[in-house]
């Protein structure tokens, strides 16, 4: 199980994401397209989210 605080990419967001890898991908993607108008996640975003996971 994994964390991902999206703030830790996108300053000043709150929203925090618990689950597996995969499972916080996925959510972060819904995330970002309907908080943060982001249609697709770029694979550099993706590679900073999987950095900036911590385990729980």
């Amino acid at each position: 199980m994994k964390k991902f605080r999206c703030g830790d990419v996108v300053p000043g967001c709150a929203s925090v994401f618990t689950g597996h890898e995969n499972e916080i991908l996925a959510a972060v993607a819904v995330h970002a397209r309907e908080q943060h108008r982001i249609a697709e996640v770029p694979e550099q975003l993706v590679v900073q989210i999987r950095q900036a996971m911590t385990r729980l």
